[in-house]
C-alpha cells in the first residue's frame, strides 16, 4: 500500500495549527504538574523499577527482531535475482548457497508454489513462511493468504497488549507502603488503546497492499519488498510503545512529570504530620526555655549572655561608619512608613484573637 503524502501532508496543514499549541500546553501542563501540587522528586519504587526493566527488556526484544539477522530469509536478495527469473535458476542459485548445494523443505515447499508471477507477488507480500506452508492458499484466492498469515500479523500486537496488562496491573507495581500511589494502571486505557490502533493498521495495510504493482518491477532495486518492511515497521512501532510507557512510567513515578495530584485524604494526612511536627517543635522550645528559667545557673547564663550581646550592640552602633550607614539607609533605602504599616498590620492580626469579636483594640507599634 502505497503512502498516501499528499493527502498527509494536507491533513497537516490543516490540523497543525489546531493541534500544536494544544500539544505544547499539554507538555506544559504535563511537566509543571509536580509543582502545581507540591511534590517532590523522589526515587523511583521497586516495583516500578520491575515495570520499567519489563517494558525496557520487551522493546529491545522487539528491535533485535528488526535486524536483518533475525528477519526471514529474503531468496530474491539473497540470490540478487530479478522477480521474472526463472524458477528453475532462481532455485539452482539458492541450492550454491545452501550447504552441501542441498535445498531445504521450506526451499522446495516454495519452488512448488512459485508456479506464477502471482504467487511470487504474494511471496513479496506474505513472506516465505505463509507461502510455503498454508495447506489451502491457492493463487486463485489472494485472500486465503491474507487469512492464513492473520495469526503471524497479530501475535506481536497480542503479546504486547498482555505485556502493557502486566506492566501497568497493580499486582506488579503495587508495594505494600500505606502512602504509595497507582501510577503504572492509570496509563493502561491510553497505552492498551494506542497498541489496539496499531494492531488494526498494520491489518488494514496488509490487507489492502496492492501487491500487483510490483509486476512492473524489472530490476532487483525496484521491488518493493512489502512483508519484510511491514515486518520491520510493526516491531519498530511495538518497541516505540513500549519505551513511550517506560518513559511515563518513570517519570509519573519520581515524581517529575505526568503525575495526579494525591488523593484528598492523602493531602489532609500530610497536612496532619506537617502540623503535627510544628506543634512538636514548638512544644520542644517551650519546654526547652521553661527549664532555663526554671534552673538558676541556666538563667544566669542566658541572663549573662543577653547582657553581653547587648553591651556588643551598643558599642558597635557607637561606631561612626555604622551610624553614618544606618542613617544613609533610613533616609535613602528604607522605607520605614512601609515597614510601620506592614508591622501594626502583622501585630492587628496576631492580637485579634485576644481582643475579641467585634472588640475594639487599637495596637501601637512603637519604632
Amino acid at each position: 500500500m502505497a503512502i498516501p503524502w499528499g493527502s498527509i501532508k494536507s491533513a497537516v496543514i490543516f490540523f497543525g495549527p489546531i493541534l500544536l499549541p494544544k500539544a505544547i500546553a499539554w507538555y506544559r501542563e504535563a511537566f509543571s504538574a509536580p509543582q502545581r501540587h507540591g511534590l517532590k522528586i523522589i526515587p523511583l519504587s521497586a516495583p516500578l523499577r520491575r515495570t520499567v526493566a519489563l517494558l525496557i527488556a520487551v522493546a529491545v526484544v522487539f528491535l533485535l527482531l528488526c535486524l536483518p539477522v533475525f528477519s526471514p530469509e529474503n531468496i530474491f536478495t539473497l540470490t540478487q535475482s530479478r522477480l521474472q527469473i526463472p524458477a528453475d535458476v532462481l532455485f539452482t542459485r539458492l541450492s550454491s548457497l545452501r550447504p552441501n548445494r542441498a535445498l531445504t523443505d521450506s526451499d522446495l515447499s516454495l519452488r512448488a508454489r512459485f508456479t506464477s508471477l502471482e504467487s511470487r507477488l504474494l511471496y513479496l507480500q506474505f513472506g516465505p513462511s505463509v507461502l510455503a506452508s498454508c495447506p489451502f492458499c491457492t493463487s486463485d484466492d489472494p485472500r486465503s493468504y491474507l487469512y492464513y498469515a492473520l495469526p503471524d500479523i497479530l501475535t506481536p500486537n497480542l503479546f504486547n497488549l498482555v505485556i502493557i496488562a502486566l506492566a501497568t496491573s497493580s499486582l506488579l507495581t503495587m508495594d505494600n507502603k500505606p502512602t504509595s500511589r497507582a501510577v503504572a494502571p492509570r496509563f493502561r486505557t491510553p497505552f492498551t488503546l494506542a497498541s489496539v490502533v496499531l494492531a488494526t493498521f498494520d491489518l488494514y495495510r496488509v490487507a489492502t497492499y496492492n501487491h500487483t504493482a510490483n509486476a512492473r518491477a524489472l530490476r532487483l532495486n525496484e521491488i518493493d519488498f512489502f512483508f519484510w518492511s511491514a515486518r520491520r515497521s510493526r516491531y519498530l512501532l511495538l518497541a516505540v510503545v513500549d519505551i513511550t510507557l517506560a518513559f511515563v512510567v518513570h517519570m509519573s513515578g519520581t515524581n517529575r512529570a505526568f503525575v495526579a495530584p494525591p488523593p484528598a485524604a492523602e493531602r489532609v494526612e500530610a497536612i496532619a504530620r506537617q502540623l503535627a511536627g510544628t506543634k512538636g517543635r514548638v512544644n520542644a522550645a517551650g519546654v526547652v526555655k521553661n527549664t532555663v528559667l526554671r534552673d538558676e545557673e541556666l538563667r544566669g547564663r542566658s541572663v549573662t549572655y543577653w547582657a553581653h550581646e547587648v553591651r556588643l550592640m551598643r558599642e558597635m552602633m557607637e561606631e561612626r561608619e555604622v551610624v553614618e550607614g544606618v542613617n544613609d539607609a533610613l533616609q535613602n533605602r528604607i522605607d520605614i512608613a512601609g515597614i510601620e504599616r506592614d508591622a501594626e498590620a502583622y501585630a492587628k492580626a496576631m492580637l485579634a484573637p485576644l481582643v475579641g469579636e467585634g472588640g475594639e483594640g487599637k495596637v501601637e507599634v512603637v519604632g
